[in-house]
């Protein structure tokens, strides 16, 4: 384990922020995980990013529980939820909202879309058409919408968690590079091991779990939890370990598009959150190895020459993100 030094600056008031933080962060995983056995990673993973403030995408075949974690996590937390079921007949009005034309007042007015909310499902993301998944292109990057010449800012905090299948699957459509980019992480949930599996079949056989979960931290509590995120401390020595391990899928022979600025940006800002859960006021490189494959590999694409060795691309993309990790040097004393 990497050990690093808290920075000088921190005092005792931060301490027991970061202690409040980390507490209410134990509560919502505690509440997530009634719902979801036997996937702890994928939990915490998702509560990082929405301390982070970013964008999470929930992958893998139906009936595994993708939905599920996305409407626990949701529920854990105060505030709005809305839920978007993407179809072939969607359309981008739908999510972001349409102009109206009122009778009484003989003007325009907005109808707000179901983006507009704190936390939003949305819901096999893929099988919508590429035109109405763009629709969520602004509002996940600027916070805002743009209709009809107007701009209507969204709400505080805004976190979209999407599920997808498999491009593979039928009635489904690969998700843009832009799209793709702008969700902060990539979690594949998995098949349950068999004794969760188990577990499941006699606890649901009544009840749903998830109509029991009650929010354990409120609107402003979260808000206060985001703000101590931002505010934990990241080295220079770390901050130059992601650059490095960013810059280097650039340049990777198997990988024909490399990591973003934005992915950096991203992967440093989940650090912080992952470092606030863990109850440290500091990023570790630990904490950038642990989130480097969820936050970067959905964003590169491999060479054709690489998919020929191997037909699995997300595996692969993977497999050279742990490398591209285990080759970068490590800082350390800083």
């Amino acid at each position: 384990m990497t050990t690093m030094p808290t920075p000088a600056a921190t005092g005792q008031t931060a301490s027991l922020a970061t202690a409040a933080l980390a507490e209410a962060s134990e509560r919502i995983i505690a509440s997530v995980e009634r719902v979801i056995d036997g996937k702890h990673e994928q939990v915490v993973t998702a509560l990082t990013v929405l301390l982070a403030e970013g964008h999470l995408l929930i992958e893998d075949v139906p009936g595994v529980g993708k939905t599920m974690l996305a409407r626990s996590l949701a529920r854990a937390v105060g505030g709005t939820i809305s839920r978007i079921q993407f179809t072939p007949d969607l359309l981008p009005s739908d999510v972001t909202g349409v102009s109206v034309f009122n009778q009484a007042t003989r003007e325009f007015e907005f109808k707000p879309g179901a983006v507009f909310a704190n936390i939003v499902i949305g819901d096999e993301i893929n099988r919508a058409s590429p035109k109405t998944q763009s629709a969520l292109l602004e509002a996940m990057e600027e916070r805002q919408v743009s209709v009809d010449g107007g701009t209507y800012p969204l709400a505080r905090p805004f976190i979209v968690v999407a599920t997808q299948n498999p491009i593979e699957m039928e009635g489904t459509y690969a998700l843009p590079e832009a799209q793709r980019d702008r969700f902060m992480a990539r979690v594949a949930m998995g098949y349950p091991d068999a004794a969760s599996e188990v577990d499941m079949l006699g606890a649901r056989d009544l009840v749903n779990p998830i109509d029991a979960i009650e929010p354990v931290v409120d609107l402003d509590t979260l808000r206060q939890m985001l703000a101590g995120v931002r505010a934990v401390f990241t080295s220079a020595a770390v901050k130059q370990y992601a650059v490095a391990i960013a810059r280097a899928t650039r340049d990777d022979q198997d990988i024909r598009l490399g990591a973003s600025p934005r992915a950096t940006l991203q992967l440093v800002r989940a650090a912080k959150a992952r470092a606030a859960i863990a109850g440290r006021e500091f990023v570790l490189p630990d904490d950038i190895d642990a989130l480097a494959v969820p936050v970067l590999a959905h964003r590169l694409l491999p060479t054709s020459r690489a998919l020929g060795r191997r037909h699995e691309g997300t595996a692969l993309v993977a497999d050279v993100v742990e490398r591209i990790v285990a080759a970068t040097p490590v800082p350390s004393g800083h």
